[in-house]
């Protein structure tokens, strides 16, 4: 995979200078607004929105090598960043519930050029993809994706595109049923969205297992999917799927399931190249917010929160330099 320079310039700004991205993530908009208002029992409104993410990126990014938001309400906090790399979401929040197969969509008043106007270093698009979908709903996707990369090779932008699976037949995501599956659906989409005709930089990526059913872990609940041996395949089996560089999300799980999470991907000795980690820094932060307002979140993230983003990059200190995996010179 070779690197033009506008790519290279971005992936370099979202890292630290192994070629690690210890990135956190604050693009959340719709899930982030119903938990404020759930934690305050009134209305969250955009200048909540726009607050929460100021505080958070102010705080955070002294610790991180880049920041995710969304062009939407995180504006305002991309000029808070302390000089560290910006990713800018472009797709709509959620899906259209009402049609199936959890179908994608762009923000309507923005394209790669105007993400790029605005400072993005790097453009972030999510998919929700199962490869046991129906062909008509997964060629959509595919399409979809073939015109997002080629126009971030436009703009010479970098292109990361978030993989996360769901059941097609309509099941539970946290049952034990979908656990067993889930293997299958992050191997066979990192597989199909490493193809070079969709011109990724990086696949942000799921774990291939679900921690709560992994049998001999902390995390584990008592129903097993996966003894720990078999969890570590996976791991291993998912990382083959493509030579493209890819980073673990944290998927909403907390900050002690996710750094057991990393350490079980660094046992597993996969090559993955660092995290775009979001809920588990700033999640339990959100009641603080609601509750008591934003200087008591403040306060919370700089030590709480400080606490949870040191502990998610003392579990990099394993991950592999993307530079390993592409072709940065020239």
């Amino acid at each position: 995979m070779k690197l033009t320079p506008g790519k290279l310039a971005g992936l370099k700004a979202v890292s630290d200078h192994r070629g690690v991205i210890a990135a956190a993530a604050m693009d959340q908009r719709g899930s982030l607004q119903k938990s404020l208002a759930k934690e305050r029992g009134a209305a969250a409104d955009a200048h909540d929105l726009e607050e929460f993410k100021i505080l958070v990126t102010s705080v955070l990014t002294k610790h991180a090598t880049g920041i995710l938001l969304d062009p939407e309400f995180g504006l305002p906090a991309s000029k808070h960043r302390n000089g560290k790399g910006l990713f800018l979401a472009y797709e709509k929040t959620g899906y259209d519930a009402t049609t199936p197969g959890r179908l994608p969509d762009l923000l309507d008043l923005w394209s790669v050029r105007r993400l790029k106007e605005a400072g993005a270093d790097c453009i972030k698009i999510l998919l929700y993809y199962t490869p046991f979908e129906k062909s008509p709903v997964n060629d959509l996707k595919q399409a979809w994706v073939e015109r997002i990369g080629d126009e971030c090779i436009a703009h010479d932008i970098p292109f990361f595109l978030e993989l996360v699976g769901y059941d097609a037949h309509g099941g539970e995501e946290k049952s034990l049923e979908y656990a067993k599956k889930k293997p299958e659906v992050t191997s066979g989409s990192m597989a199909e969205f490493g193809k070079a005709r969709y011109n990724v930089d990086v696949l942000k990526v799921e774990v291939p297992v679900e921690m709560a059913f992994v049998e001999g872990t902390k995390s584990f609940k008592g129903e097993k999917a996966y003894t720990r041996a078999e969890a570590l395949q996976h791991f291993r089996d998912a990382a083959t799927m493509t030579h493209k560089p890819f980073i673990y999300l944290s998927a909403g799980v907390s900050n002690p399931v996710f750094i057991e999470t990393l350490e079980l991907a660094v046992e597993s000795g996969t090559t993955f190249n660092g995290v775009l980690c979001g809920r588990a820094t700033w999640k339990d932060g959100i009641a603080i917010y609601a509750k008591q307002g934003a200087k008591a979140f403040e306060d919370w993230l700089n030590t709480t929160g400080v606490e949870n983003i040191t502990n998610v990059n003392n579990a990099l200190k394993n991950a592999h330099s993307w530079h390993d995996k592409v072709d940065s010179k020239g």
